[in-house]
C-alpha cells in the first residue's frame, strides 16, 4: 500500500479582486505550504467498487458520497485513464475540515499526480492542471507543492522556486467555513498588487510585504465568526510575532513568527488559553 503526504496550504495574502460571471471571484494569493499533512494510503483492489475511508481526528463532517478523492476517481475514469481499476483509498485526516487550509484541494492534487505518475498517463502540468480546476478552484495550486503566486490573471499560477522558511502557528477554532458563504457575502475588493518576484527570496522583504498584505475576506469572517477575531489579536501580540491572519476563508488562523522556539512558546500558550482549540506549530516546506 502507497502512503502519500498531502501537505496543507497556506494563504500568506488574499485579495479579491472582483467577482466573475459564474459567480466564483478573481482572487491574487500568495501561497505557500507547511509540514501539517493528510496521509493518503491507496492500494489497488479486486472488486466492483472503491472503498474510500476517512480516518483521523478531522474525518467529521466529509461526505464519503461527494468529496474530492470520489470527484478525483469519477474525472479521471470519464476521461478513460482509469478505465475499471478500483482502489482502496484511506484518508488520514490531520487537517481539519473547513479552515482554508486546503486539505481536499491538496487531497486531489496528491491523488492526481499519484495516478499520473504511477500508471503513466502522461499528463503534463497545463494538462494536470486543467483537471484539477474541474474538481475544485484550489486544487490547481496545490499540483506543485511550491511557493506560489495566484496572480489574478486567467488560470495563471507562478511557481516560485525559493524556500520561505517561515515559522507558523496554526490555530483552528473549531469553525468549519463555508467557502461559499464568506465570499458571497464579502463586500471588500482590491486591485491587483504588481509582485517583485526577486524580493520575495529575502527573507525581511518577504516579511515586509506581508506585513502590508492581508486576506480581504478577514474582515467577513469576524463578523459572522466574532472569537476569531480574539484568536487573531492574542497572537498578534505574541513575542516574535510578525503577522496575524486567516488563511484562505478561514476559520484557521496563522501567526509567523521570528524563530521556531518563539513559535513553540506561542504554541504552549495559546494551549492553554484556548485548550479546546487545535493547535500546531508547523514550518514551511
Amino acid at each position: 500500500m502507497k502512503n502519500i503526504q498531502s501537505y496543507c496550504k497556506i494563504n500568506l495574502s488574499l485579495r479579491v479582486l472582483r467577482k466573475l460571471n459564474n459567480s466564483y471571484h478573481s482572487i491574487q494569493s500568495l501561497i505557500t505550504f507547511c509540514n501539517v499533512s493528510d496521509v493518503i494510503r491507496i492500494n489497488q483492489i479486486i472488486g466492483r467498487k472503491d472503498k474510500i475511508l476517512f480516518s483521523g481526528r478531522f474525518k467529521k463532517n466529509i461526505s464519503f458520497k461527494s468529496n474530492t478523492v470520489t470527484a478525483v476517481l469519477k474525472l479521471l475514469r470519464k476521461k478513460n485513464f482509469l478505465k475499471k481499476k478500483k482502489f482502496k483509498i484511506i484518508i488520514q485526516k490531520n487537517i481539519p475540515h473547513g479552515s482554508g487550509l486546503g486539505g481536499g484541494s491538496s487531497n486531489a492534487a496528491s491523488l492526481l499526480n499519484y495516478f499520473n505518475s504511477f500508471f503513466n498517463l502522461k499528463l503534463d502540468n497545463a494538462k494536470i492542471c486543467n483537471l484539477a480546476s474541474k474538481v475544485g478552484n484550489d486544487v490547481p495550486v496545490c499540483i506543485l507543492k511550491k511557493n506560489s503566486l495566484i496572480t489574478g490573471k486567467r488560470k495563471e499560477i507562478l511557481r516560485l522556486n525559493n524556500k520561505f522558511k517561515l515559522n507558523i502557528l496554526i490555530v483552528f477554532p473549531n469553525i468549519v467555513c463555508s467557502t461559499k458563504k464568506i465570499y458571497s457575502k464579502n463586500k471588500t475588493y482590491s486591485f491587483a498588487k504588481k509582485f517583485n518576484i526577486s524580493q520575495l527570496k529575502h527573507k525581511k522583504l518577504l516579511i515586509d510585504l506581508l506585513k502590508r498584505e492581508k486576506n480581504d475576506l478577514q474582515d467577513t469572517v469576524i463578523k459572522i465568526y466574532p472569537q476569531i477575531d480574539q484568536v487573531l489579536r492574542y497572537i498578534s501580540n505574541m513575542k516574535g510575532c510578525y503577522v496575524s491572519r486567516i488563511t484562505g476563508s478561514g476559520s484557521a488562523c496563522i501567526g509567523i513568527f521570528n524563530s521556531k522556539k518563539k513559535v513553540d512558546i506561542a504554541l504552549k500558550i495559546i494551549k492553554k488559553k484556548f485548550p479546546r482549540y487545535w493547535c500546531v506549530s508547523s514550518k514551511t516546506i
